[in-house]
């Protein structure tokens, strides 16, 4: 095996992990919200709180991870988020808790974009799109091995004692990742010039200045447009993410077996989503050019998904519901890795910069739709109208990919 493709494994390792420690909460939510006597409003804070520091730390940490390097910023921040992953179990009280959560939100907010500069550094280009399927297909496989995993956990240990557990796995990854990896492929010690050849020959980053003037951001119509979409676009990943056990047993009704049945279905989907969005825009973009090849998935995922959630909040039948929700995120998600692939594809060097300002803006689409889900619930006990509002979001961001230029580089507009 080559060595990027191990780098590869480790990274879809950690995408496991951070989606098992994200969606744990949702997953539990019923336990919590007895156990410290929480409404559906107060809960939303509470997840909001997460939602918002991963939202206000990710430029930051996608910066540091360009400048001093994705081994540092991705061992720490994971050492981070499992202790406090861990702490979130010794919760007694509502501040407590959004306290925890939201220095849990700090430590997440990391990962992603430091995965895209590892990816930048470690594949030529025409492997980028396929590398970012498979993280966020192992993020999906997070999702839906969390209720499959956790749910047996609790009803043998109690909740608290299972956000323990998946604290210290969290750690084991850390510390096998900052003992192996290296940031740059040619100090590997078991990589060959061949090797090094092949990711140097084709990659998108460069070995120039990773600094960049922020006029530069603040002037880009191309990463705008990229915030613009990827917010509107967590509107229904937080929806999955935060909400969804909540919506099945308390809006449908449904069983907590039937719930658990359904969130698995609805990542596993999404992880087949990643992995087709991911294979076919590079497959596309052979053919066809980078633009049409990134283009055609956003407009077509984004746009059908849209669709389905829209009938998901139309129908009456639970089980209908249940499905097509599971095939908004195989839809939904058939554009995750385009979106940071584009981010690469424009950001170069600087992927890390580019990455951490497109998932700010999606990490509050994400805050957002959590506040307002639980309002909305709380003040009119209507489950589906958020669902309206989350179809809305992704016509919008369908249109948008239209205007999305991948081929216009940071340096080029500069």
């Amino acid at each position: 095996m080559k060595i990027r493709h191990k780098v590869l494994f480790f990274l879809f390792l950690l995408s496991i992990i951070t989606f098992l420690d994200r969606v744990c909460m949702n997953v539990v939510s019923k336990y919590v919200k007895a156990d410290l006597d929480l409404d559906n409003q107060s809960f939303g804070y509470i997840l909001g709180a997460f939602s918002l520091a991963y939202a206000l730390f990710e430029l930051p940490t996608g910066i540091l991870g360009d400048r001093i390097g994705p081994r540092k910023v991705l061992t720490r921040v994971v050492i981070w988020w499992s202790g406090f992953t861990a702490l979130t179990g010794t919760a007694f009280g509502f501040v407590y808790l959004l306290i925890v959560r939201f220095l849990f939100g700090i430590g997440e907010a990391g990962a992603y974009p430091n995965a895209a500069i590892v990816i930048s550094r470690w594949f030529p280009t025409v492997e980028v799109g396929r590398a970012q399927s498979v993280i966020w297909a192992a993020g999906r496989i997070g999702g839906a091995l969390t209720p499959l995993i956790v749910i047996p956990l609790v009803h043998a240990v109690g909740w608290r004692t299972a956000f323990f557990i998946l604290g210290i796995v969290g750690t084991l990854w850390a510390t096998a990742w900052y003992f192996w990896f290296k940031d740059n492929p040619a100090e590997h010690k078991d990589i060959t010039q061949k090797e090094i050849e092949e990711i140097e020959s084709g990659r998108k980053e460069t070995t120039s200045n990773h600094k960049i003037d922020w006029k530069i951001i603040v002037k880009n119509r191309n990463i705008w447009l990229l915030m613009l979409m990827c917010h509107l676009f967590f509107y229904a990943a937080y929806f999955f993410t935060n909400w969804s056990s909540t919506y099945f047993q308390e809006g449908r009704h449904m069983s907590e077996a039937q719930t658990k049945n359904f969130i698995s279905l609805s990542y596993f989907l999404g992880a087949i989503g990643c992995i087709v969005g991911g294979f076919a825009s590079d497959i596309l973009s052979k053919k066809w050019g980078l633009k049409l090849g990134r283009r055609i998935v956003g407009v077509t995922g984004l746009g059908s998904s849209s669709i389905c959630f829209l009938g998901a909040g139309l129908t009456t039948n639970n089980e209908l519901a249940g499905y097509l929700l599971a095939l908004c995120v195989l839809l939904k998600d058939l554009t995750l890795p385009v979106a940071f692939a584009v981010c690469v594809d424009i950001g170069k060097q600087n992927s890390g910069t580019v990455t951490g300002a497109m998932n700010f803006a999606g990490q509050m689409g994400g805050f957002f739709i959590t506040i307002i889900f639980g309002v909305i619930v709380q003040q009119t006990g209507n489950f589906n109208y958020p669902l309206f509002l989350i179809a809305g979001c992704l016509l919008v961001a369908s249109a948008l990919w239209f205007f999305i230029d991948p081929t216009k580089t940071i340096s080029s507009e500069s």
